[in-house]
């Protein structure tokens, strides 16, 4: 085996390895092949008593029933996730329904975003635009009021700041750069991935490490900052859209098949039913084969005028899987930075969660082409704040 060849394919573990990971560390697990340290049965053999003919052609009998009724519930969950697969990719072809009813992103939000982006950006053209969302206006209050962030009056008496054109002003644009993408991507997050719960922290961190390992590689990359920031930042929207259509469509998909199995009297598919939950190997795929452009459309559809985001996202969309004939020096500046962010975010979930070995992580950083220069400054970076400077 070649190089280049053992690179693909540790790279390709890796990437299903950390969205294994999204989904939930013993699914990751699972999927890893491990076996649980309580499973192990340490030192002598604990003694037992010989068992009884009747009691083995009963333990063989439950077996087989048991055996028999798990084929039943992946029957009934195939079955089940074959609707919702037609029913998702139905849903998919309609952006707009994502766009405005799944995620539920404002258009006020993208028409922030592209005033941030241009030299003639001020506080009073974004103020009429923040006053429309509620949320953004309460978030921004809530953060300048934070107590490392407050100002105090000459005679040292602590000003509160209890509207959102005060704490834009107290902001000020650079901050806001950062600022209102971040806010706009917690809003869109899923309120509750059970019964994955921490699967929307997940996303989260992930959004905020990748933006800002962005914003760090761009200077490096003769890019903009405040784009590789924003784009960063909103480059797994398509994960957020999926995560959402997936947990409301298999809650809909099931309630109405348990309701028909239970009008019916089919008793034994009633019950293989009951025991049916959202399969995070379903999720998974999901994530992994079309959020990233699923990301590409919902980018397309915020209509940015002035941020350069679509060519950028084609070329990140297009390469998302780790590819063979993939060379980040053809890349655009602003592409190649995301491709790095993106996937160092990537190497942080693996390592936090010991994941990865170091031979591994040198041969997906070869996949990425991030230089020593370029480690060397995403090693120094915190990566669980932003880093506001409010004078």
């Amino acid at each position: 085996m070649t190089d280049l060849s053992r690179q693909l394919r540790i790279s390709i573990a890796l990437n299903e390895r950390a969205h294994d990971l999204f989904i939930s560390h013993n699914f990751a697990q699972q999927q890893l092949g491990y076996i649980h340290t309580l499973d192990l049965n340490y030192g002598e053999k604990i003694p037992q008593r010989t068992m009884l003919e009747v009691e083995i052609a009963a333990a063989a009998k439950r077996k087989e029933s048991s055996t028999s009724h798990h084929k039943y519930i992946a029957k009934a969950s195939n079955h089940l996730h074959q609707i919702i697969e037609s029913s998702i990719q139905q849903q998919m072809d309609d952006i707009d329904n994502i766009y405005h009813e799944i995620v539920g992103i404002q258009d006020a939000v993208p028409t922030i975003l592209d005033i941030l982006g241009v030299k003639s950006a001020s506080v009073g053209r974004l103020e009429p635009l923040v006053n429309e969302l509620t949320w953004l206006g309460r978030d921004l209050v809530s953060l300048v009021n934070l107590p490392q962030y407050r100002k105090q009056s000459s005679k040292g008496v602590t000003v509160k700041v209890d509207t959102p054109a005060l704490a834009l002003r107290y902001l000020g644009l650079e901050n806001l750069q950062m600022v209102i993408p971040t806010f706009a991507m917690r809003h869109w997050m899923p309120h509750d991935t059970s019964p994955f719960p921490l699967l929307k922290r997940k996303l989260r961190d992930h959004s905020m490490t990748t933006a800002i390992a962005a914003k760090q590689l761009a200077e490096l990359n003769g890019v903009k900052e405040q784009h590789a920031f924003t784009l960063g930042m909103l480059l797994d929207v398509g994960k957020v859209a999926l995560t959402r259509l997936y947990l409301r469509t298999f809650e809909k998909v099931w309630q109405e098949k348990v309701r028909i199995a239970r009008d019916k009297s089919h008793k034994d598919l009633h019950s293989a039913l009951l025991e049916l939950s959202p399969d995070p190997l379903f999720l998974r795929g999901l994530l992994l084969n079309h959020s990233a452009n699923l990301s590409t459309k919902l980018i397309e559809k915020m209509a940015f005028r002035y941020l350069p985001f679509m060519a950028p996202m084609e070329e990140f969309a297009a390469n998302y899987l780790p590819q063979s004939h993939s060379q980040s020096a053809d890349y655009l500046p602003l592409s190649r930075v995301l491709r790095k962010a993106h996937g160092y975010s990537l190497y942080m979930i693996l390592k936090d969660n010991q994941f990865i070995e170091k031979d591994e992580a040198a041969h997906w950083f070869a996949h990425l082409g991030l230089s020593k220069e370029e480690l060397t400054t995403l090693a120094k970076c915190n990566f669980n704040s932003l880093q506001l400077t409010i004078l």
